[in-house]
């Protein structure tokens, strides 16, 4: 693989042409790191000159055994799973995907169900090995360590949710909209076992990638948690805004010079081993703020183990039901359903949504400061004004 790409800053250069490279992907994938994040919309954007679809995220499950409070997908958790689209029928329809380089599993809590481990999982986790595809399962990991046994080998980024300074926060948030009476005994030992499940696993190799949104409450601890990631033996510390979407529709949300302050806080005092992936960053090089671009430039040029990830959500990838067959371009946005796949491909549903007047208000592209536009949420959140196409970047990256 040396010999096909070359690593610069923050970016990854295809020398031999896209469609050679990938097909060395299939054979041998590149270790995930700073310089090369699968998921990231701008390798294709930039290389290719238009979007693809390389990703794929699948909502395996509607079952949870916590109830977040800042729970993006929360509305739709249920008690009992419904009948599943017969695994087969969705690796055929993955299997069209020409361009297909990424796989997300999602849920609910993934793991909770050894059935749909066994059943959707394992197959899923599989067909991507034999493609040279990455793989990424979000879990909470409180469940027995014995339960991702046998299979988490074969994931390429375990990620979690961390947003707490200690048990009683984890107790108030992750049980906030629970309908049953949960003891701080039991959250506290499920809190507990998160930590020490992300230690064994990191020891043992895993690449475990631990996201906190920053809101009024976090943002003051950032660097707290940061330290606790750390000591966790995570391998990346992903960082977001708070998406105000479902059970988060009623949460304060930070003011961007609030969500500046903290990023440039948590810099200030971050450990530099640990990559710290941001996330729908609501900061552009085509702001007139100046504060914003030295921020941009900071982020992209001058540290170290620092990247902000052009947002896979509304470009590359579209998320799956595996209920419903229903596809979407985001699993907690606001974009109607585009299809479904007993009756389209995913190809053609991707095709739709480039067709798709939010696609068009917000698909611009600047090479120049290495940006692909806004999340949807946080344009509609942050800058309901702004015409983004109308814009111009007004930094030039190196």
């Amino acid at each position: 693989m040396e010999n096909n790409l070359v690593y610069t800053h923050r970016r990854v250069k295809v020398i031999e042409g896209w469609e050679k490279a990938m097909e060395k992907y299939e054979m041998e994938k590149c270790r995930i790191t700073p310089d090369w994040d699968p998921w990231d919309a701008w390798y294709t954007r930039s290389e290719k000159g238009k979007y693809e679809l390389t990703s794929v995220e699948l909502t395996v499950t509607n079952l949870c055994n916590l109830r977040c409070e800042h729970c993006a997908v929360g509305e739709q958790l249920v008690e009992k799973d419904g009948i599943p689209i017969p695994i087969d029928f969705i690796l055929n329809r993955l299997d069209e995907i020409e361009t297909l380089q990424t796989i997300s599993i999602t849920g609910g809590e993934p793991i909770l169900s050894p059935k749909v481990v066994k059943e959707t999982i394992i197959p899923l986790l599989k067909y991507a090995k034999s493609r040279g595809i990455y793989t990424q399962i979000n879990s909470n990991l409180t469940l027995p360590l014995s339960r991702y046994e046998d299979w988490i080998e074969d994931v390429d980024v375990l990620h979690i949710s961390y947003n707490y300074r200690h048990a009683e926060d984890f107790y108030r948030m992750a049980f906030g909209n629970f309908r049953k009476e949960v003891s701080f005994e039991v959250a506290k030992s499920l809190f507990e076992r998160m930590k020490e499940n992300a230690r064994t696993l990191s020891k043992a190799g895993i690449f475990v990638s631990a996201e906190s949104f920053l809101s009024p409450f976090t943002a003051p601890y950032i660097v707290d948690m940061h330290q606790t990631i750390q000591e966790m033996g995570c391998k990346r510390h992903e960082v977001h805004p708070l998406y105000p979407s479902d059970f988060a529709k009623g949460m304060s949300l930070l003011t961007l010079q609030e969500y500046r302050e903290a990023i440039i806080h948590l810099l200030d005092h971050r450990h530099p081993d640990l990559w710290i992936l941001l996330g729908t960053l609501p900061f552009f090089p085509c702001s007139n703020q100046d504060e914003d671009l030295t921020l941009w430039k900071r982020i992209f040029v001058d540290e170290s183990n620092v990247t902000a990830r052009q947002d896979p959500d509304g470009r590359n990838r579209l998320n799956v039901n595996v209920f419903t067959g229903d596809v979407v371009v985001t699993d907690f946005g606001d974009i109607p359903v585009l299809g479904n796949i007993y009756k389209d491909s995913l190809t053609e549903v991707f095709e739709r949504w480039l067709a798709h007047p939010v696609a068009h208000k917000y698909h611009c592209y600047c090479q120049q400061a290495r940006c692909t536009g806004p999340n949807i949420l946080v344009a509609q959140t942050y800058y309901p004004d702004w015409v983004f196409k109308e814009r111009k970047a007004l930094i030039t990256l190196d």
